[in-house]
Formats: C-alpha cells, structure tokens, sequence
C-alpha cells in the first residue's frame, strides 16, 4: 500500500531521524548532501562548516530536507520538507548548539558536529568554526510505503 503521512507521522519521522539530505541551488545546478539536523516541531536547525552548501545557501535561501526510514523496499517512510535557509544570530547560537549537542551526543559525531559539541575552533585554513542556521519551514510532506 502507497500512502501520505499525516502531520503527525511526519513530525515522528523529522523527530525520530537526525540525518538528512539537504538540497540547495549551487551554481545553477542542484545539490544536495548529507546533513545531521535537529526539528524542534516548527525549524529545523544544522550546522555546517564553510563550503559550497553554505554559500550556495547564502545566494538563494530556498531550500529542501528529506529524511527517510527505510526497514525494506517495501517499508519506508520519506519526509521532505521546503523552507528558508536563515543563518543564526550570535543570540539564537545557544538554542541551537544545546539542541543540536544533545542529539549529537547521542551518535558517532563528524569532524563539523565535534566542533559543534566542544564549541571549538580548529586551527586549521579550511576549517573554521561551523554555522548554525535553521531551515524557516514553509510545507512538509510526507509519503510511504507498507506491504
């Protein structure tokens, strides 16, 4: 049976799942890559470090998330979700972090979510300290599949 998710299956998914793939325009094409994400139930909020997604971001703030749960080919769940990219002020920094640590702390961290966890900045000229932006979300849709 192929069906639509209903608000609340749709915030269980985005509250269930911690990664994500996240799509944007860069340079005139398409790009999407792998995000780890929080959902407070009306933003969803990432991290990033400095790159191609971020400044892609910046150009044109329209962007996606999808988030699936996948058992088999025949049992799945897919979420996608269409907002505004909104990069965070130093104020909104500290919801964001403690939300984002929390959920980190629960699963084998990237390079960019253990900068966020410890709060540092690695010395490095290609690493800087990540961004925390939110996605401002404008529709959610979902859809499965269950035999």
């Amino acid at each position: 049976m192929l069906g639509e998710l209903d608000r609340e299956q749709i915030d269980q998914v985005l509250r269930s799942e911690d990664i994500g793939r996240l799509g944007c325009i860069a340079d005139g094409w398409p790009y999407v890559v792998p995000v780890t994400y929080v959902y407070d139930g009306g933003s969803v909020y990432v991290h990033s470090g400095y790159g191609l997604k971020l400044r892609a971001m910046r150009e044109n703030p329209r962007v996606c998330l999808e988030v699936e749960q996948i058992r088999s080919e025949a049992n799945w769940r897919t979420v996608v979700v269409r907002g505004r990219f909104d990069e965070l002020s130093s104020e909104e920094e500290d919801r964001a972090l403690a939300m984002l640590t929390t959920r980190l702390t629960r699963t084998e961290a990237s390079e960019t979510a253990r900068l966020v966890q410890h709060d540092d900045i690695v010395r490095r000229e290609e690493i800087h300290r990540p961004v925390l932006f939110r996605i401002r979300i404008e529709d959610k849709t979902g859809r499965f599949e269950l035999i």
